[in-house]
């Protein structure tokens, strides 16, 4: 979806069945972008954007994909898996380490099946250079960004190849310098009266973060197994100096610190096997250990209001693991499999100011879940007609503690059934229709079902909703192209999903409670997508539609959003490329979002290779006019919230990579459990 519409209310492999699907060319010349099946393959390797800088700069130049910083959103789809040769990306930020000269090509598969976990709308799957130079290769990458403040960050990656074995390490370091400034006015009826609340934002967020990873893959005929241990540490400070009022009141001074530790370790193994020229095999595991610690500090300088202290304590770890096996059958293409996780989460959080206590007190929450799946899928292709048929079986059981005390009326266990339907037709080789049809149930985020409550200000509070239940997704998806068109339809029909709402919460004074709660709700998503490509320019243009229906407390919400998001590329002789990117949307809505309009937006970039292509510069500018209008409203049980934010998105970034003999990336494992990952 277009990038502001995936700042809403949702938070945040090997090769699919669709292989077996017939091909389909959109160009008849070196083609931009092909059709197999319902999953788009653009060819990097050989095209103009073979020297565009890094991945990341690749996917914002494709058809249906946008990316914002190094957060890539795929239009209308919400929950989206990407994978580098096989292995999960688990942080977007490794797709700006993946140099573009080293990509062969980028498949955007829209109808997953039933391999994937249920809720995934999306996968990217990246292949990269498959490059057998021996010895040591180095790629190292600088960049350097600023917007209102400046950002850095550093990478490395070494690599060493002898016989069968393939060694590599990784190490990477970012300082990242942001500055945002906003403001919020809460309306409503209190005691009879009109009332107030306001208060204004100016937020500096600094962050030094680093990522070491090692591992090796070792290859001997037809089989192959690798491991590797990534360790991730992060330190973080958020200041916001502001002011807060109540009606007519004299704004008082707020300022409101937090200060963060984190980190993680990860580590993962898998094997891979063809046995017999027939079966194949895949086993994946994974273990993660990660925790943050966050000091919050609330004080008004001139006034007589305490200090407002609290902490708060996260933990969590995942295993898991994944086994799976594809081999032909009745013609066509079978996999079937089995994943099992077990996942342990807490909160500790403790409010140290008495005052405040007796209405957001300390709590003590912890989460325990165990699951298991089974999916299998057949995939047959006969004349004209394509169809994949799959199913997927997922138990869980979770618990729900609060301050040591069992919930029962949250823990619960679960049998899911989903199954997955595409049926194809191709009606000439420049024109296809697919129509497909699967079911899911999304589970929230962690951070959305813990029960503690986050004292925002002297009148307002933030928090999850431990009583939030699995929403249940109905997705009726229309895939078609024509010669340069491609068109993506989507009717979702989904109950017990969550949207954020302000309610009044029950305490000594005036309170607002911004919290998520279920909803049903149902939409629409439209995108008709042209892509071509003339000698030197690349054009890629997406208009589209959102439409939901959604009704709460008698208020509803279902406005229309209209977007658009043209990218051109121009390819120039002596290793040059220029990319020149537009966007906007109308004003709409998304879930109880009330999102504002902005017209046009646009980013550029200049790139150029030098040294026969070792050497990369490229220097680009977001949000060149500064028109990207972040602002948004929100009408929930009688309570109206305007919020007014500007971020820093306009800027200009200077991207330096330098590479020695590069190497293919190395890490052939996949994901044993990412939905489990994506909600820690």
């Amino acid at each position: 979806m277009i990038p502001l519409m995936s700042l809403a209310q949702n938070d945040e492999l090997s090769d699919s069945i669709t292989k077996q699907l017939q091909e389909i060319v959109i160009t008849a010349k070196q083609p931009a972008t092909r059709l197999d099946g319902t999953t788009l393959v653009t060819t990097v390797s050989g095209s103009g954007l073979q020297h565009i800088g890094t991945a990341l700069d690749v996917l914002a130049q494709l058809p249906m994909m946008q990316v914002e910083n190094t957060d890539v959103s795929v239009s209308g789809k919400n929950d989206i898996e990407i994978y580098i040769d096989g292995r999960p990306v688990h942080d977007t930020k490794e797709l700006q380490h993946l140099l573009s000269s080293d990509m062969k090509k980028v498949e955007l598969l829209m109808s997953p099946g039933a391999e994937y976990k249920s809720t995934v709308g999306a996968v990217i799957k990246i292949t990269t250079q498959r490059n057998i130079i021996k010895g040591l290769s180095l790629t190292a990458i600088s960049q350097s960004q600023h917007r209102r403040k400046w950002s850095l960050s550093q990478t490395v990656d070494v690599n060493y190849r002898i016989s069968g074995w393939d060694i590599f390490a990784y190490g990477d370091f970012s300082h990242n310098n942001s500055l945002t400034k906003g403001s919020s006015i809460n309306r409503l009826i209190y005691n009879g009266e009109t009332t107030t609340i306001g208060s204004t934002q100016n937020n500096n967020y600094k962050a030094n973060a680093s990522s070491v990873k090692a591992g090796f893959n070792y290859t001997d005929g037809k089989q192959s197994l690798g491991a590797y241990y990534n360790l991730n540490p992060e330190h973080s400070d958020f200041t916001n100096n502001g002011t807060e009022w109540l009606n007519d009141s004299h704004p008082e001074e707020r300022c409101i610190t937090r200060n963060t530790k984190a980190g993680s370790h990860m580590v993962s193994a898998y094997y891979d096997n063809t046995v017999g020229n027939k079966y194949h095999l895949h086993f994946d595991g994974d273990f993660r250990s990660a925790y943050i610690d966050n000091d919050v500090t609330t004080s008004y300088p001139n006034a007589e209001l305490s200090l407002v202290k609290s902490t708060d304590h996260n933990r969590s770890t995942l295993w898991a693991g994944k086994l799976y096996c594809d081999f032909p059958l009745l013609k066509g293409n079978f996999s079937a499999g089995a994943q099992s996780s077990f996942t342990r989460s807490s909160l500790d959080y403790i409010m140290r100011n008495p005052e405040i206590d007796s209405y957001v007190p300390s709590s003590l929450s912890a989460s325990r879940q165990i699951s298991a799946g089974m999916f299998a899928s057949w995939a047959y292709m006969t004349g004209r007609w394509s169809m994949s048929l799959g199913a997927r079986y997922e138990y869980s059981d979770y618990t729900f503690t609060l301050n040591n005390v069992k919930d029962n009326n949250i823990s619960r266990t679960d049998h899911m059934f989903t199954p997955d339907i595409s049926l194809g037709y191709t009606f000439s080789p420049t024109a296809q229709l697919n129509i497909s049809y699967n079911t899911a149930t999304v589970k929230p985020p962690y951070a959305r079902i813990t029960g503690s409550r986050n004292y925002v200000g002297i009148h307002e509070l933030e928090g999850g909703n431990p009583g939030l239940r699995d929403e249940t997704m109905h997705n009726l998806q229309i895939f078609g192209m024509w010669k340069n068109f491609i068109l993506q339809a989507d009717y979702v029909y989904s109950n017990d999903s969550y949207a954020f709402v302000k309610q009044l919460y029950e305490a000594p004074t005036l309170q607002l409670l911004l919290h998520p709660i279920n909803i049903d709700v149902s939409s629409v998503n439209l995108y008709l997508i042209w892509s071509n490509t003339f000698r030197f320019w690349r054009p890629d243009y997406t208009i589209g539609l959102y439409r939901q229906w959604l009704n709460i407390d008698e208020i509803k919400y279902d406005k229309p959003i209209f977007s658009y998001y043209f990218a051109n590329t121009f390819t120039l002789p002596h290793d040059i490329a220029i990319t020149a990117n537009l966007s906007g949307q109308t004003e709409g809505d998304m879930h109880t979002n009330r999102f504002n309009t902005t017209w046009f937006t646009m980013n550029a970039s200049v790139s150029k290779a030098f040294l026969n292509k070792a050497l990369t510069v490229k220097i680009s500018a977001t949000d060149i006019f500064n028109t990207a209008n972040n602002n948004w409203t929100m009408y929930t049980y009688g309570i109206s919230f305007d919020k007014r934010q500007s971020y820093d998105r306009r800027g200009i970034t200077l991207n330096v990579a330098y590479r020695f003999r590069p190497q293919k990336s190395k890490y052939k494992g996949k994901a044993a459990s990412e939905a489990e990952l994506k909600r820690l």
